[in-house]
């Protein structure tokens, strides 16, 4: 079994699901990537801006996949302290909560009707978009297939972090999440 790194108390499969989403992510950005150096992934060339805009969606595509992964990692419960103003604060659980479910519910919207439209081309002579040829087409849904699985895989990791964060433990028991020394003194600190 693949060991992941994350605070106790969170499921293992939230553990993993949030450390799938960037791998899930990737093959797109790559195929982007690969795009803007010209190697035959397709027939397009982008010019000089569209070239910068495709790089930086990558970028930013992996930037928010990242952000998944503060879901079950201590910085998704406490702002890391080099943050100014906030660092070392506690994190309100609907303050992740909210953007990560509206995130997960834009890109299910995106993504669907990005893969119904492409589905629409893949009979036609020109293929998915005018890409290239069928081989190339092929690698294109290939590559972006996976991205159908960010907002389902963010969705449960999203749940799982707000019952986690939000369910409070009986009398005696440990809460989940930051060790109980570290909870007390947050608490303490911001009261």
């Amino acid at each position: 079994m693949p060991r992941v790194n994350s605070l106790p108390g969170v499921p293992r499969w939230a553990a993993l699901a949030a450390h799938a989403v960037p791998w899930v992510v990737l093959p797109s950005s790559l195929w982007r990537v690969a795009l803007v150096l010209r190697l035959p992934v397709s027939d397009y060339g982008p010019g000089f801006g569209e070239s910068l805009y495709v790089l930086a969606l990558s970028a930013v595509s992996e930037g928010l996949a990242l952000l998944t992964l503060g879901l079950v990692r201590p910085w998704g419960e406490v702002v890391p302290h080099w943050m100014p103003l906030i660092g070392g604060r506690p994190v309100r659980p609907l303050a992740a909560v909210v953007p990560a479910a509206l995130g997960a519910v834009a890109l299910a919207v995106i993504w669907a009707f990005a893969f119904w439209n492409v589905g629409g081309g893949l009979d036609s002579d020109t293929g998915p978009g005018g890409m290239g040829s069928p081989a190339q087409d092929a690698f294109l849904v290939l590559c972006y297939a996976p991205l159908l699985l960010w907002a389902p895989l963010l969705m449960a990791v999203t749940a799982a972090y707000h019952q986690r964060r939000t369910v409070r433990p009986s009398a005696g028991e440990q809460s989940p999440g930051l060790p109980q020394g570290r909870q007390e003194r947050l608490r303490a600190r911001y009261r």
